[in-house]
């Protein structure tokens, strides 16, 4: 008995020291060492007597140790540090708080096991404690522990763990206002930080919380542009910071724009818009979209840092957004669109998305609503009240929103920009052809019209084609050459440069943007190509158009050196690009019908614009006859001008392109050398093989429906000019009719038949329609058989006609009631002419 009391205290001793180490107080053993567990103890010993001296390192070595050994005491280790860093905090003991966090930061770094889990929730118990400390240096010595914490991949994840806490404080901490800069720049830099480490724990693992709710992201997207606020100074040009000197790396700005950058990097297809939307919300509160400078930052930040091929989804957000700021200011909406600029500039090839046309629309919605608002002085609006809108500030959005269509033109396939031209042509009223618009383009119509000519123009700068055919079918050209009949020169000189835009595909457009004489062309280095075959057809269809629409141009009173000049780039760039030998000749023909059109006396035309067409063509004669190389052609050529710089210079584009133009107050009659004559120039190009026929006969351009649009007295005339011809050219002329005369009346009378027919015609297809779509299956299969049938008929009565033989040569045949018949042979029986038979 007496061995045997000895065992029994022990374990007694023992089974008192483990109730005791489940006791959240010290109890009555704390004082005791040999009845306190060992990893207090362990814990305990690692605390020296002054906090001065730091961490006792030999007894965090024993502690680690003991840790990795009995990872199963890691959460018990972890309750007691919590409470010792409780005690400590309450009892303003800093020096111990300090180190006890490092020991749990080794400990953290040192166990990588299953039980750690249980071991974080007594970490981030203790961080979280710092944090609400008001002391800003325990508030920073969380943020490192839990940064710490962050880089830590765990072997499995937590599936109760929340960061809420955590995501509110260090939000808090980014917009510290504390009175000293230098701890407030410290308090926002430790924010930042604690959101890096949360976006970092949590982003990538889909069993830990969702970091990318709205919920969170309204809170941690503000918080950081907040902080990139005092840095919008410094640009950032690259997909990635640039490697820059300390200071700079410890700029609050700096080091959020990294922490943005990741965040952004490591979003996935579905979360774009939880991370763009606050984005656009901070931007709205703050009033930030009318600077600019750091909307756009923001954005390039956005776009530099994303997967490529989620830019469509940024885009769009932000056109999105731009429609939910229709009736906001003139300048907001303008900051929206530069904000739209910069990111089609950003993004790759092709990533506008697969609504491509819905961008376009967008804009061009917003480009109408411009003029509306300009036009009416109103937005409409309840809640805008009677603001009044600046008419320069609509102007500036109106020019913004058209770089920008250009923008994201640039960045779409051949086939895609062409799409879009077609699109946006359809969007332009063309007068005469709707009936809500008037004849001329006036009011807002016109404004409507100049603005999407403008995007138009935008749109076909820098296009390049290989096929002509399909770059400027006829339901694109049509409309297009139809506004060169509009009385706006504003809307004739856009319709030139969208034409030399889309013609020249060798670059060589900048070398005609003046016109003069160029005694060599080699000098300008131009760039010809063989004209291929389906340049060949496309001018065989299209030629006597552009023909028609340069001719009618010179003719315009309202025409001024920018309208000439086109007119020379137009021409010098169809003899490059689309000319074979047939262009070269109707080009010629061309150029001296200009030249009789500056002499006419029965045109209009002030004295400055005579001069001009006079210049043209002489340029223009002198470019194709070095393209031509004829000797002859260019030496004659050479003679006219020489003769014109001596006797009248004002007939040369030096005199008459210039800023004030030296032309005298009337034209004389001109006459003999100083004209190009047609004869010379048939002779000297027909002995090169060109057709002379064609050369000889002078262009006459051919007037077509369009002339309509322009609503002027030209109309008039060129029904008088028809009849005319037709008259002339009729080899029964003796023994028609007087043709009726024609006069205002009539005309007014025609114009109100035709839209009484056209209104017949629209309700006679109505009830068509409606017939299909109401009547009963019989009564349509009855209708259509009836149709059928006599179409049959008349089909038969044809065939018999044609297919009647010619009389046989054994006379008629009479019937038993006494009338005579021809005689019927059959097809394969008849005598055809030796010339019917191949």
């Amino acid at each position: 008995m007496a061995v045997s009391e000895p065992v029994t205290t022990r374990r007694m001793v023992l089974n008192c020291r483990t109730l005791l180490d489940h006791r959240q107080s010290r109890g009555v053993c704390g004082c005791c060492g040999a009845l306190r567990p060992r990893y207090k103890r362990l814990v305990d010993n690692i605390f020296p007597e002054d906090p001065e001296d730091g961490l006792v390192k030999a007894n965090m070595e024993k502690l680690t140790f003991y840790a990795l050994s009995a990872p199963e005491k890691l959460d018990r280790i972890g309750a007691y540090l919590s409470e010792r860093l409780s005690r400590d905090v309450a009892r303003h003991r800093y020096g111990y708080v300090c180190i006890a966090m490092e020991a749990l930061d080794q400990l953290l770094m040192a166990c990588h096991c299953q039980s750690i889990n249980l071991f974080v929730e007594s970490f981030l118990k203790m961080v979280r404690k710092l944090l609400e400390s008001d002391k800003a240096n325990l508030q920073i010595l969380g943020t490192n522990s839990f940064v710490k914490f962050a880089n830590i991949e765990e072997d499995t994840p937590s599936y109760h763990r929340s960061y809420d806490f955590f995501v509110s404080r260090f939000s808090e901490m980014c917009h510290s206002s504390h009175e000293d800069p230098d701890i407030r720049t410290k308090i926002r830099m430790a924010g930042i930080k604690g959101l890096q480490g949360i976006v970092r724990k949590t982003v990538n693992d889909e069993l830990q919380a969702n970091i990318w709710d709205p919920h969170h992201m309204d809170k941690i997207v503000p918080s950081l542009l907040f902080n990139l606020q005092s840095g919008d100074g410094t640009e950032s040009r690259s997909p990635s910071p640039l490697q820059a000197s300390e200071k700079e790396k410890e700029s609050p700005a700096e080091l959020t724009e990294r922490c943005f950058r990741e965040l952004l990097g490591r979003a996935a297809y579905g979360n774009i818009k939880n991370a763009v939307t606050p984005v656009l919300m901070h931007l709205d509160n703050h009033s930030l979209w009318e600077g600019k400078t750091f909307a756009v930052r923001c954005f390039k930040i956005i776009m530099y840092s994303i997967q490529s091929q989620h830019s469509h989804l940024v885009i769009q957000q932000v056109l999105g957004h731009l429609d939910a700021n229709s009736k906001s200011s003139a300048t907001v909406r303008a900051g929206i669109v530069e904000v739209l600029l910069e990111v089609a500039a950003i993004a790759a090839s092709g990533s506008v998305g697969p609504t491509v046309l819905e961008v376009f629309n967008t804009l061009l919605r917003h480009l109408r609503l411009s003029v509306d608002y300009e036009l009416t002085g109103s937005y409409d609006s309840t809640n805008i009240g009677t603001k009044i809108i600046k008419e320069h500030e609509e102007r500036q959005f109106q020019e913004a929103v058209i770089r920008t269509i250009g923008s994201f033109a640039n960045t779409l396939p051949t086939y895609q920009r062409s799409e879009v031209m077609l699109f946006i042509m359809g969007k332009i009223p063309i007068p005469g052809l709707h009936p809500t618009l008037p004849p001329t383009g006036s009011g807002p119509h016109r404004m409507i019209q100049v603005m999407l000519l403008k995007s138009l123009r935008q749109v076909t700068c820098g296009f390049q084609t290989t096929n002509m055919l399909t770059a400027l079918p006829n339901s694109f050209l049509d409309p297009l050459l139809s506004f060169g009949l509009l009385e706006d020169a504003e809307s004739r000189l856009l319709v030139l440069e969208i034409l030399v835009s889309v013609i020249d595909r060798h670059d060589n457009l900048p070398k005609f943007s003046t016109i003069s004489i160029i005694s060599d062309i080699s000098v300008l280095k131009l760039k010809v190509d063989k004209c291929s075959r389906q340049d060949n057809l496309f001018m065989k269809k299209h030629a006597q158009h552009l023909y028609r629409h340069i001719y009618l141009c010179c003719k315009e009173e309202s025409s001024t050196q920018a309208h000439f000049e086109k007119l020379y780039s137009l021409l010098a760039l169809i003899s490059m690009e689309l000319a074979n030998e047939e262009v070269v000749v109707d080009l010629v023909r061309v150029s001296l019908a200009l030249q009789d059109l500056a002499l006419s006396g029965e045109e209009m035309l002030p004295v400055y614009n005579r001069c001009a067409v006079h210049a043209l063509s002489a340029a223009y004669l002198n470019l194709i006859s070095q393209l031509t190389t004829v000797p002859a052609f260019c030496q004659h050529v050479h003679e006219v001008i020489e003769m014109r710089l001596k006797e009248s210079p004002h007939l040369l584009p030096e005199d008459v392109f210039i800023e004030n133009p030296k032309i005298p107050k009337t034209v004389e009659k001109l006459e003999g050398d100083v004209l190009f004559q047609q004869a010379k120039i048939t002779e000297v190009l027909g002995g090169s093989g060109y057709n002379t026929d064609r050369l000889a006969t002078p262009y006459v351009p051919q007037f077509t429906d369009d002339d309509r649009l322009s609503k002027r007295k030209s109309v008039g005339e060129t029904i008088s000019l028809q009849v005319e011809v037709e008259s002339r050219n009729s080899p029964e002329k003796e023994e028609r009719t007087p043709a009726e005369e024609i006069t205002f009346e009539t005309l007014k009378n025609a114009i109100v038949d035709s839209v009484g027919v056209e209104e017949q015609e629209k309700e006679r297809r109505r009830q068509v329609v409606e017939k299909f779509q109401k009547a009963p299956f019989e009564e349509i299969a009855a209708h259509c058989g009836a149709r059928a049938t006599m179409l049959q008929s008349k089909l038969n009565q044809i065939f018999e006609i044609t297919i009647r033989p010619p009389p046989s040569p054994s006379g008629t045949i009479t019937s038993s009631y006494g009338q005579t018949q021809s005689r019927s042979i059959p097809v394969y029986e008849m005598k055809f002419p030796d010339l019917c038979v191949y």
